[in-house]
């Protein structure tokens, strides 16, 4: 795993744990071995078993006003919230694109809940804001960046990057302004976290240093990709460069970016021009590009490497002391 600040190069090593092949044991003490781990688990109480599932989200509606030639819209977000009055520190998610219109009309889960899990064991709330064109809330389509490939997998079409970064953008900024009002949240103590379309929204959005936010983690954040037609080519990597840049100029913000080095999105290469443009503007920012994720696409960094970037998030929020 490769860890890069702005201006310098650190090797990160991660913990690999050898398991050594044991004799195999007789199937009655298999049997009760089995006895035993269910007699435990049923003398644990109800609420402990419970613990270890992701607890259930409450579905909440946000305001999202008419914008940029758009209509106002009821927006959902699913809304995680540890046990106890709070209030609590908070986590506002941006969720990626789903490619394919069926996709987006099915769109259920913007976080994945053992991810949501890994908040709330740190007594963190979590709010999930299905954006415009998605699931439940439903809705044009306000995120498509133009790019369009050709016959011949050429990229094509006309992109506009900004633009749909801006929508995304707008709908994560209202729903932060909604979370901010919540009495069971620190309103001052609020970190931003996106993946894909959500990590460049969430840069973003933290360039704009909004009210409440301490810092901002970006996971395998871009736009335009084809991992099937043009693997680790995407398109409009030009215009995701120059949006970095100038995010990059504004923020005042602590920040972590995480990539694979098999993002099949992206490549390896890219996101790494994107954090030097963005670096430019002298924010405290930390970017790694981690080792392979295993038997996957590596833009599946967030939910299938965790042993990845664990230690580097945890740093990270040791650092914001959050």
């Amino acid at each position: 795993m490769i860890l890069l600040r702005s201006g310098s190069s650190l090797p990160f090593f991660s913990n690999e744990r050898t398991t050594m092949p044991s004799k195999p044991r007789p199937k009655r003490h298999l049997i009760l071995v089995l006895i035993g781990a269910l007699g435990l688990m049923a003398s644990l109480p109800f609420s402990k078993l419970a613990a270890q599932s992701p607890a259930e989200p409450d579905i909440v509606t946000i305001a999202l006003p008419a914008h940029d030639g758009y209509e106002a819209i009821a927006m959902k977000a699913l809304l995680y919230k540890p046990e106890g009055k709070g209030p609590f520190q908070a986590v506002l998610y941006s969720h990626g694109r789903a490619a394919k219109p069926e996709e987006r009309l099915a769109f259920k889960t913007p976080i994945n809940p053992v991810h949501a899990k890994f908040w709330l064991d740190r007594g963190i709330a979590v709010l999930a804001p299905i954006r415009p064109g998605y699931g439940i809330t439903g809705g044009e389509d306000r995120e498509n960046s133009g790019a369009r490939l050709s016959a011949n997998f050429e990229c094509g079409g006309s992109p506009n990057v900004e633009r749909a970064a801006s929508q995304a953008v707008f709908a994560a900024r209202t729903a932060l302004d909604w979370l901010r009002q919540q009495p069971f949240v620190k309103k001052n103590r609020i970190l931003l976290e996106g993946q894909s379309v959500g990590g460049m929204t969430t840069v973003v959005l933290g360039g704009q240093n909004p009210p409440g936010v301490v810092g901002f983690i970006n996971f395998a954040g871009g736009t335009a990709g084809f991992p099937a037609q043009r693997p680790t080519r995407s398109c409009a990597t030009d215009q995701l460069e120059a949006l970095y840049r100038k995010a990059g100029q504004t923020t005042r913000l602590p920040n972590l970016w995480l990539y694979a080095v098999n993002d099949q999105f992206w490549g390896s290469d890219a996101p790494r021009l994107w954090h030097k443009a963005f670096a430019k503007g002298g924010s405290r920012t930390r970017f790694i590009q981690t080792g392979p994720v295993g038997n996957t696409d590596g833009h599946a960094l967030l939910n299938s490497g965790q042993a990845l970037w664990s230690d580097a998030v945890l740093s990270f929020l040791a650092d914001l002391n959050f």
